[in-house]
């Protein structure tokens, strides 16, 4: 110890002297200065800090630069500068100096200072501003006056410089003239001095505000009329002191300057008053308004009123006169009349009458109430009389000639409102109006005179409206003279044809000076006027007339007849050419016709129109015809005529072209067969010319000198060479010759006969060697030569052929094993036969071809969507492995190559369902098409979920079972409990619970077993299944709630009213009552629409932790609890809301053994009592006329379901539970019970008479009872919560270890002591039967059963030969057998045990039954099987058990072994069926 701190003192004090040698040494210190060196740097200045390092000797040094609070930097650079500086950059500075990894002193502490520019404050006066004021902007710096201003507006770089609006002096800125808003605008000071520029001042905008604007109102408003008065006034809004401008058609009008001014109409005036406007000036901001809008006043005129005289025209003695007063635009008008300026004051309506006497000048005018109150007066109208006038009748011309126009005019004075009538011949031939007589007004107008006009004629004017007639004109007579007749010539005359030329020459009788008119078709021709006109074919082709017109009269003559100009088209030429075609040498006659008419010349034309055929030595032409002798190649080509009348220059329509076609001599057609030809074949030659005429020929060899072979007259000449050598090998040609034309051919063409050295050998080939069964095999049977046919032969060639074809090949179609073997083949030809060789053998084999297998992955019955398939295609008997693959889908190819056998479908979808095949392809081979595998996608399913028991006592095993679709297999299954919701975790779909795994969470089994189930497992619980690889999951199952007989909640559940049944359209509350520190409770129900969490607006509001239901309907109806955040639950309660008249108020609540139950039957109308029937399990057990019953000491045996009836209707049922006192002990001793029972007896009689009294007290206020039902139960149509499952028909009391079965009577007939024969089948009875295990160890002994009792349903009824023996019933217990955990169970069953026993009354003594082989003595038998829900499938299991019955009040009835207690127990043990 002592050397060790001896050390350390040493290297402390070597430490010490170091250090103060090197400080004695001068080692390098850094010293730190600021450039320039002012107290104040300004933002924006630069500033460089220097670091110097005084001592060390050397110059080479790295500088580390740090600011107190900031990381280090490093440079070689002895300074740093700071550019721009700003005041984050303030702070304080050192430095230190590096070298070869020895460091200089920091230097001092240096603080930088950087101090804010002073910033530019900016005024505006005024703002806001008024168009066209001027705006003085002021910028300033702190109080310094040496400062130099800068003006910006809109952006930065926006510099505002002098101008026309812009005027800069010193400080201030002045704008004239704004009109609109303007800026921003902010300003800047700078200077020489430090700091040399401000900072910019905040940006001002400019505003612009409108001026007042002024608007004129007129009044009165709407139509101004002549002389009215109108008042326009001003109106500024925003200020008072205004003086007013007003103008008129822009025009100043000085005298105005008020804010209302009047302005009258003058009388005359009837169109626009002019434009007005007005402005506004004030002394104060803003000094004047805008102008406002002209408005314009339009003057109407007065309404005019004018008088309209009734009849119109002259007035003649007698007649009456009507007078109107016509006004427009309005009707309420009061009239005045006016005769010679004398007012009529008697006439003031709008028509006056009066007689044609009262002579004179009349007028009228209007007034009115409203505007305008006046008309215009009317014009003045003369009255006068006129004596009866005589008619004029006129008649122009006279006498008329045909077809002129006559006038007959007829006129009574100038008067137009007469009419006319026009006689002829007699007064009572009154001309009327007609096609050729037209009366207009005072005319009748005769048009085209005729003999039949001619007479007397005259009129009479009448106006039909007033009865008035003149006197009748004095008559004039018609007279009608006879037209000249004009006629047509034609020069000359003869058949027309187009291109011809005629005269026309008119002819009129009488007068000479006519103009003449020409007609073609019935039209005028405009030009000629002549009497001679000469028209050209076949343009002036049609029908003529003429007509003469003179100015004299007659103007016209008749028309002539019409002269048809008929044109004959030109006829076409017709060309014959015989004969046609023409073989070489032979002559040809060509004739050309026009019609008949023999004045026609022709010419011949070839080829084109200007080639005239002339007379040659060849070409003969007479007349009509032109001959062709000894016709050449040349005189080929097309030909045709034209014919010619050369006086009238008219040519014919040249004829068809005929083509002169030279045919050449026929050339037959030699063919050899065979050839080349083998030696000793027969050689036919054949020569054809090929026309239907007939024909005889030579056949020639080599030579045109060497015929070898001649043949007579025949169609087709057939050579033959028999037994061919070599000397028969040469060219060989053929000619023919005829005795009609041609009468010889060409010679044909020469073939070469080849004659061969030796016999040919077929070559037998096959397309396939190897050939599967089923498959083709095409066999190839080749010769050098055509023409053969050919034999095939199987196993040996010197057989009969298999067959004969004649192509070369032969196809064995869907060939089999049997098929195969060797082949041959030879081919033949000709008559007799000539064979060749036989070909070579081929060797065909054939096997049976190779099966595919098609096969599922995984082989499930069901596939659901989102599962992984996979297909394997096997090929059995396929030898080697090198196939490919197809796959077909619903016989459709889906792939065509695949060299693997496996076809992968992930994920599978619905519409990948079908069937589906497979094949495997090797080359140009195919195995057989696999069975087809059908492939059903469904919906991802949901697994379902049941409880057993779903109400549990304490130590229960209770069971989960979960199931998928029944079709599917190959599940493994996960088990959950629901958990509050928490994001992050599996949760529901509809967030309402989160999940949490139980322990042993997944399972090949479809059960989950908790043993033994206690308070914790109440709540929900959910599962789901998965398979495959990888995993394939359901859905989740839907909840399912477990309730516990022994929970002890930190909440309680209860109901206001406190009963199970209500009506409908009644207010419910439900509170969550809580016990301890718990929190967050909230109301769970589980009901017809599933499980709902909260009190949703549809049940009703809520209020602390009461929820309330205003308005309960049957949907309302379900099981209701509390459920905390952290998962605990309170007790439930089950609600029946009944919508019938009649409910039963029974406790909500389990009652306690010797406690005072009261039901009340409640209907829904009647408040007061009523009479009402109260039935236990179905049996009548009261009448009661106030409408309750009450139990005072309830018991165990008290226990059942409850209803009551009244005239009124029937309630539901509902279950009332009886918990045995806690104060008791069953396993008391005797002496003990005996004297707690004498004891209790004596305070019983006391307590039950003052319980008695409390609870008739009650019910006098309406109150049956305050007591809570547990479990909850429901209606009658849904007895229970389970049941509402589908778990069947037990109800199952929760705090209790029993199950109920519920007991139907059948045709019973026995009377019990309440005369309950009235209940009929509805009579329910509960028997407690005691269920004995099959177990070896416990078989000699009885379980106890007041431990674990079973409640079966007993129906009674009438025997029959298969129910049994005397006194013997048979009952059908529904057993879920709990060791058989694999076993399925229909959705939604629970693990409840059922014993259905049908009873037989052994009172009736009479009943005769028929019994075969009866069982052991006084035993029932029942038929055991594990419960399914309705449609599932039937009984499995099957077990008999025996019940020994024992009735108490049936003393007779001798038992085989003495119950225990006074119950009875059932003794199960295997046993056949007794019966059906």
């Amino acid at each position: 110890m002592e050397p060790t701190l001896l050390c350390v003192l040493l290297l402390l004090n070597t430490h010490i002297n170091s250090g103060h040698s090197e400080d004695d040494d001068g080692v390098a210190k850094a010293v730190l200065t600021i450039h320039p060196n002012r107290s104040q740097i300004f933002s924006g200045e630069s500033v460089t800090l220097r670091c110097v390092i005084q001592g060390g000797g050397v110059t080479d040094w790295k500088y580390t630069w740090r600011k107190i609070g900031h990381s280090d930097s490093s440079s070689k650079r002895n300074e740093h500068e700071v550019s721009a500086a700003k005041i984050s950059d303030s702070g304080d500075y050192r430095c230190l100096g590096s070298h070869q990894q020895q460091d200089s002193k920091r230097s001092d502490v240096v603080r930088l200072t950087v101090t804010p520019l002073p910033k530019a404050t900016l005024t505006v006066e005024p703002n806001p501003v008024f168009p066209g004021e001027t705006v003085t902007l002021t910028c300033s710096v702190e109080s310094d006056s040496i400062w130099n201003y800068q003006w910006y507006k809109d952006r930065n770089d926006n510099v505002v410089s002098q101008s026309g609006r812009h005027t800069i002096t010193g400080d201030t800125l002045t704008i004239n003239g704004s009109t609109v808003n303007e800026g921003p605008y902010w300003c800047q000071g700078a200077r020489d001095s430090r700091p040399t520029s401000s900072s910019i001042s905040d940006p001002v905008t400019i505003t612009v505000n409108a001026l007042p604007v002024a608007s004129v109102s007129v009044s009165p408003q709407g139509l101004l009329y002549s002389g009215e008065t109108v008042s326009l006034q001003c109106v500024i809004p925003e200020y008072t002191d205004w003086r007013y401008y007003w103008y008129k058609n822009n025009q100043h009008l000085p005298d105005e300057t008020s804010k209302v001014i009047d302005i009258t109409i003058p009388i005359t005036q009837t169109s626009q008053a002019g434009q007005y406007r007005c402005e506004g000036n004030r002394v104060s901001r803003p000094t004047s308004s805008l102008p406002s809008d002209p408005v314009t006043l339009t003057v109407k005129a007065l309404p005019e009123a004018s008088v309209s005289v009734s009849p119109q025209g002259l007035l003649y003695s007698g007649e009456t006169v009507n007078l109107q007063c016509v006004i427009p635009e309005y009707r309420d008008w009061m009239y005045l009349w006016f005769r010679d300026n004398q007012q009529l004051p008697s006439q003031t309506s709008k028509s006056i009458t009066f007689p044609i006497t009262q002579t004179g000048q009349y007028r009228c005018e209007g007034k009115r109430r409203d505007h305008p109150q006046r008309s215009q007066p009317s014009d003045y109208v003369t009255i006068s009389v006129t004596a009866f006038p005589k008619t004029t009748l006129t008649v122009k011309p006279n006498p008329a000639f045909p077809g002129e126009k006559v006038t007959l005019m007829c006129s009574v004075g100038s008067d137009s409102s007469w009419s006319y009538q026009w006689y002829k011949d007699w007064n009572y031939n009154v001309v009327s109006q007609s096609v050729r007589h037209t009366i207009t007004g005072d005319t009748l107008t005769i048009s085209r005179a005729a003999e039949s006009d001619q007479g007397l004629y005259w009129c009479q004017g009448e106006i039909q409206s007033r009865s008035i007639s003149s006197i009748n004109s004095d008559p004039v007579t018609i007279t009608l003279n006879a037209l000249p007749r004009a006629s047509v010539s034609i020069s000359p005359q003869f058949v027309l044809y187009p291109g011809d030329t005629v005269t026309l020459q008119c002819d009129i009788s009488d007068y000479t000076d006519w103009t003449y008119y020409w007609f073609i078709d019935n039209q005028l021709l405009p030009s000629p006027t002549r009497k001679n006109i000469a028209i050209s074919l076949p343009d002036q082709a049609g029908q003529y007339q003429c007509v003469g017109m003179r100015r004299g009269r007659p103007q016209m003559s008749y028309y002539s007849s019409a002269l048809p100009i008929i044109i004959t088209a030109l006829p076409k030429a017709t060309l014959t050419v015989k004969p046609n075609p023409v073989f070489p040498g032979e002559t040809v006659t060509l004739t050309c016709s026009v019609g008949s008419d023999s004045s026609w010349s022709y010419h011949w034309y070839k080829y084109r129109n200007y080639y005239v055929l002339s007379q040659s030595v060849r070409h003969t032409i007479r007349g009509d015809t032109l001959n062709i002798s000894r016709v050449a190649e040349s005189d080929q080509g097309l030909y045709w005529c034209q014919g010619e009348i050369q006086s009238r220059s008219i040519s014919s329509i040249n004829s068809d072209l005929v083509t002169i076609t030279l045919n050449a001599l026929p050339k037959p057609t030699l063919t050899v067969k065979p050839n080349p030809v083998f030696p000793g074949e027969t050689v036919t030659l054949t020569c054809s010319v090929g026309s239907d005429s007939i024909w005889s020929y030579k056949w020639y060899k080599d030579r045109n000198d060497n015929v070898v072979s001649q043949s007579g007259y025949n169609y087709i000449g057939v050579s033959h060479i028999s037994r061919a050598a070599e000397s028969d090998q040469g060219q060989y040609w053929c000619e023919g010759n005829s005795v009609s034309r041609p009468t010889s051919s060409q010679p044909s063409n020469a073939i070469t006969l080849t004659v061969k050295d030796s016999r040919p050998t077929a070559t037998l080939s096959s397309d396939k060697e190897e050939v599967f069964t089923g498959d083709s095999v095409t066999l190839s049977c080749t010769v050098e030569s055509p023409g053969w046919k050919f034999y095939w032969y199987r196993h040996r060639p010197d057989s009969t052929p298999v067959t004969t074809t004649s192509g070369y090949s032969y196809t064995l179609s869907w060939v089999s094993v049997s098929d195969g073997g060797q082949y041959w083949c030879r081919a033949g030809r000709g008559d007799p036969v000539y064979y060749t060789l036989y070909s070579d053998q081929v060797q065909i084999n054939i096997t049976e071809r190779p099966v595919a297998v098609l096969t599922l992955q995984p082989n499930w019955t069901q596939i659901f969507s989102g599962e992984t398939v996979t297909m394997r295609c096997d090929i059995q008997g396929g030898g080697d492995s090198d196939w490919n693959y197809r796959w077909y889908k619903n016989s459709q190819l889906v792939i065509s190559f695949n060299t693997k056998p496996e076809y992968r479908i992930s994920p599978v979808y619905w519409y990948n369902s079908g069937s589906y095949t497979c094949e495997g392809v090797k080359g140009n081979k195919f195995s057989k098409l696999s069975d087809a595998v059908q492939l059903t996608v469904s919906d991802q399913p949901k697994a379902v979920l049941s409880i057993f028991p779903q109400w549990m006592n304490p130590g229960d095993s209770v069971m989960l079972s979960c199931e998928v679709d029944k079709m599917s297999t190959g599940w493994r299954f996960s088990w959950y409990r629901t958990v509050p919701y928490r994001a992050g975790i599996p949760s529901l779909s509809d967030k309402s619970y989160s999940l949490q795994p139980l322990s042993d969470n997944v399972t090949s089994e479809d059960s989950y077993t908790l043993i033994p189930a206690g308070p914790t497992h109440t709540g929900g619980y959910v599962c789901r299944a998965g398979r495959g690889d990888p995993v394939y999951d359901t859905l989740y199952s839907e909840p399912h709630f477990l309730w516990s007989g022994d929970l002890q909640p930190s909440v309680s559940l209860t109901v206001n009213p406190n009963t199970t049944q209500h009506f409908t359209s009644t207010s419910l509350s439900l509170t969550c009552e809580l016990k301890g520190n718990s929190t967050g409770w909230r109301l769970m129900s589980y009901t017809e629409r599933g499980v709902e969490s909260g009190c949703v607006s549809n049940w009703g509001s809520i209020t602390g932790s009461t929820c309330t239901i205003s308005y309960t309907y049957t949907g309302s109806s379900g099981v209701y609890w509390c459920e905390s955040g952290s998962g605990e639950y309170s007790n439930a309660v089950n609600i029946t809301v009944n919508d019938g008249d009649v409910i039963l108020e029974s406790p909500v609540h389990p009652v306690t053994e010797r406690d005072s139950v009261t039901l009340c039957c409640k209907y829904r109308t009647i408040k007061s009592n009523f009479k009402a029937d109260f039935y236990k399990n179905g049996v009548l057990i009261k009448n009661e006329t106030t409408g309750e019953m009450t139990i005072p000491t309830v018991s165990k045996s008290d226990e059942g379901f409850y209803k009551c009836k009244s005239g009124e209707g029937e309630s539901p049922e509902s279950w009332v539970t009886v918990r045995v006192s806690p104060f008791v002990s069953p396993g008391s001793s005797t002496s003990v019970l005996v004297g707690v029972v004498v004891g209790l007896l004596v305070a019983g009689v006391l307590l039950v008479i003052l319980l008695v009294l409390l609870v008739r007290y009650q019910n006098s206020k309406g109150s049956c009872f305050n007591r809570i039902f547990w479990p909850p139960q429901p209606q009658s149509t849904n007895h229970d919560p389970q049941q509402d499952q589908g778990s069947g028909y037990t109800h199952q009391q929760h705090g209790d270890a029993n199950i109920y079965d519920t007991i139907n009577s059948s045709d019973n007939n026995d009377n019990d002591v309440t005369g309950a024969s009235a209940a009929g089948p509805s009579h329910v009875t509960y028997a407690q039967i005691q269920l004995k295990k099959l177990d070896n160890k416990k078989k000699e002994k009885l379980a106890d059963p007041a431990k674990d009792p079973v409640y079966s349903v007993v129906k009674t009824g009438k025997a029959t030969a298969a129910a049994g023996p005397d006194d013997v019933t048979y009952a059908e217990v529904d057993l879920n057998n709990k060791a058989k955990a694999k076993k399925k169970r229909g959705a939604g069953s629970v693990d409840v045990t059922y014993a259905e026993v049908d009873l037989q009354r052994k009172a009736k003594a009479k009943k005769k039954r028929e019994t075969p082989n009866p069982p052991e003595t006084d035993s029932v038998y029942s038929l055991v099987k594990p419960y399914t829900v309705p449609g599932a499938a039937g009984p499995v299991n099957v077990t008999y058990a025996e019940v020994d019955l024992q009735k108490k009040n049936k003393a007779k009835k001798k038992r085989a072994t003495p119950p225990e207690a006074d119950s009875v127990y059932s003794q199960l043990k295997p046993r056949s069926c007794p019966g059906p």
